[in-house]
């Protein structure tokens, strides 16, 4: 590989990082789609899982950043690594500890303390890896093909939607634990994936190869409050929040909507991640293969269309109306979430790409704090009220990129 973008749209082996990114989903959803249920079988209120996922939204963000800065001084690979083998290790101490609390050897307080801290640290460690991974995309792509390669990581993390959550729901219903079990081993595999096909690359120091023209120092260190990324930081949170709040809700519903038993709860739930995770793949072939349209576009449309769906499950009383609305919804947000990432990108110079991925990535993860404990609270005030926040939350996002229009195009070269 060369450290300069090739004009061809995909110069790199993608693969490597489309399965971290497939197995890294899984794992992330087969919590989501179980921890209603544990919970409940448990004993335990509701705010435990959405603090629980919330723990681990709050060390995404805290070091997200981070990761893709230390990406940039040391290379992309490293990072993978060091991230998947944390996060695979993290994740099986969870598992470890969920099992032992669902054969009664854990007191509450203590399950409590384990479900934080072990998701805290499985936040922590996954932070590594959206970031890092989008920035190598960046890397060697230019800015016209980036939306489409965005959207061939973002399909793979539709799978994992797809096939996480069907997987999780299975064998929650023989067995909480062993869903748990299994998602432990992802990591484990992207790690191998990762080590075999990603070759080690240092990206380009500047001065040496990024120097602002006339000789000049860069500038100041990529901010958490960078102008340039402003518009796509504003849109990824929100639309974190949104998905948290759907998907760790999602089980509460089928359970108490439907009066299913915790199995068969988590059977929903888990069809119902799959229904997003099977809209998310759908809507993104329309972003790989329309590249002339305009990021703003992408990004009203896909909130209106998800804002309606969101909405519509004030009025799902069965299990195929709420498959249907999660549908909708997820379909709206395939074509968000691409589009942020590749503005992002688009925005910064070259060197700063792995900084512009981790702040993103921290603004995705502030949408993982707030959303998860936001949603459980409001659910508890009413079970339709988080859904109807989260869909006025979009419609007002769609409505604001439509009148604003878009930030003005980066002018640098890539």
């Amino acid at each position: 590989m060369t450290d300069t973008p090739s004009a061809h749209p995909q110069p790199f082996r993608l693969m490597p990082l489309a399965f971290a990114a497939l197995a890294g989903t899984m794992a992330m959803m087969a919590y989501v789609a179980v921890i209603g249920p544990v919970v409940r079988r448990l004993g335990l209120p509701e705010w435990v899982a959405g603090l629980s996922v919330t723990a681990g939204g709050v060390f995404w963000m805290l070091l997200a950043r981070w990761w893709g800065g230390v990406s940039d001084r040391h290379g992309r690979k490293p990072v993978l690594l060091i991230g998947l083998g944390a996060f695979a290790l993290t994740y099986g101490a969870l598992a470890l500890g969920v099992d032992l609390a669902l054969r009664g050897l854990v007191a509450p307080l203590g399950v409590i303390a384990l479900l934080i801290v072990t998701r805290s640290l499985v936040g922590a460690f996954y932070a590594a890896v959206p970031p890092t991974a989008a920035a190598t995309i960046a890397d060697h792509t230019l800015p016209q093909w980036r939306a489409a390669s965005m959207a061939k990581l973002g399909t793979a993390n539709a799978l994992g939607m797809v096939v996480g959550p069907a997987a999780a729901g299975w064998l929650a219903t023989h067995d909480l634990g062993l869903a748990l079990y299994a998602a432990a081993m992802l990591p484990l595999l992207a790690l191998l994936v990762v080590s075999l096909g990603v070759h080690h690359r240092v990206p380009p120091r500047v001065p040496h190869a990024a120097a602002p023209a006339g000789g000049k120092k860069p500038g100041p260190a990529l901010g958490l409050f960078d102008p340039r990324l402003r518009q796509a930081c504003t849109t990824a949170f929100l639309a974190m929040v949104s998905v948290a709040i759907a998907q760790v809700l999602v089980g509460f519903l089928a359970i108490d909507r439907l009066g299913l038993s915790e199995q068969a709860g988590a059977r929903v739930a888990g069809l119902s991640l799959t229904a997003v995770g099977v809209s998310l793949v759908v809507s993104q072939q329309f972003v790989m293969r329309l590249k002339g349209v305009p990021p703003t576009r992408w990004i009203w449309l896909g909130a209106l269309i998800a804002g309606l769906g969101f909405g519509g499950v004030l009025f799902a009383f069965s299990q195929s109306a709420i498959l249907l609305c999660y549908g909708i919804a997820a379909f709206g947000m395939g074509l968000i979430f691409p589009t942020f990432q590749a503005m992002a990108a688009n925005a910064v110079e070259s060197h700063e790409q792995g900084a512009a991925a981790g702040v993103l990535s921290a603004a995705q993860g502030l949408g993982m704090v707030l959303g998860p404990l936001g949603g459980t609270l409001l659910y508890h005030v009413a079970p339709a009220l988080p859904y109807l926040v989260v869909g006025a939350a979009l419609l007002a996002l769609s409505l604001f990129t439509a009148v604003r229009g878009g930030v003005r195009p980066a002018s640098r070269a890539h």
